[in-house]
């Protein structure tokens, strides 16, 4: 598997967070489980002319999309066709989203759209650029430059929501909806009107979001953490209640998650962070 990251220069890093590419994606399963991750993605698919999501309530059902798509951030796991992900591009923003696709961006929460529906024949055109282009790393940087090119406005987050974020950031923090509100000194509605209007999702789900996450990276080394430390490091009220919330978002007791690694570690297999391909 061939796998580039590549960290957008200036005019970009307000808006985001990193461009990457997969290619010679090998699955040993049908379908992989993305979790959340509280971002939107926009991806291309570099190999064939279409890309299936299955929703987490309708496992035998799906949704066709085109090869370009906008992913908005959800609130619990989705499915999609491994074997169409083999070779895909794309990038990944977690603040100031509608810099380059709209103000709109909060109604893409819990959904995929079409890219073209947001920015017309530009979608299809920009995959056109992209196959014409062999190397790699040379995608990720016209991907940065056609991103570049989109940028509608330079307006950045609502003072409240960038003192939200930066509150999230902090790995133990267990700040309230409410104490931020008071702090940003608006009522407690409005503080999260504006929020989930920028970033997609209410602030204490997306803060929910944020904390698995870091539980993610931190399981994906492979050893068995102790849960009531980890927990705790990570803001949580207790070992229980970190694993509600792992099940909620990614539909696995942690220990079945690593159990689940490890058998792929045995196949030889390294999932995408974020993947985990379902059992045949």
């Amino acid at each position: 598997m061939l796998f580039r990251s590549h960290k957008p220069g200036p005019i970009l890093s307000d808006f985001v967070e990193n461009l990457w590419l997969y290619n010679q994606y090998d699955s040993p399963c049908r379908q992989e489980r993305i979790f959340p991750s509280g971002t939107f993605e926009l991806v291309f698919n570099l190999r064939s002319d279409e890309l299936r999501i299955y929703k987490a309530s309708r496992p035998l059902e799906f949704e066709r999309f085109s090869s370009a798509i906008v992913s908005g951030p959800y609130n619990g796991f989705f499915v999609t066709d491994a074997a169409e992900a083999a070779a895909v591009m794309g990038c990944t923003s977690n603040r100031a989203a509608h810099a380059f696709l709209g103000p709109s961006t909060h109604e893409l929460a819990d959904r995929h759209i079409d890219l073209e529906a947001i920015w017309g024949r530009w979608a299809s055109d920009w995959r056109e650029q992209l196959l014409e282009i062999a190397s790699p790393d040379a995608r990720l940087l016209k991907l940065e430059e056609l991103l570049a090119s989109r940028l509608l406005c330079r307006r950045e987050h609502h003072s409240s929501v960038s003192l939200a974020l930066d509150r999230f950031a902090q790995a133990g923090a267990r700040t309230r909806t409410r104490e931020l509100a008071r702090l940003a000194g608006l009522s407690q509605k409005r503080f999260i009107d504006l929020f989930r209007s920028e970033v997609g999702l209410a602030p204490k789900l997306f803060h929910r979001v944020v904390r698995f996450q870091r539980v993610l990276a931190r399981m994906n080394a492979r050893s068995i953490p102790d849960w009531g430390q980890l927990a705790l490091g990570f803001g949580y009220f207790d070992q229980s209640h970190l694993i509600r919330d792992f099940l909620a978002f990614s539909g696995l007791s942690p220990d079945d998650y690593l159990h689940r690694l490890r058998e792929l570690d045995m196949q030889g297999f390294h999932a995408k962070f974020n993947h985990l391909p379902l059992s045949k």
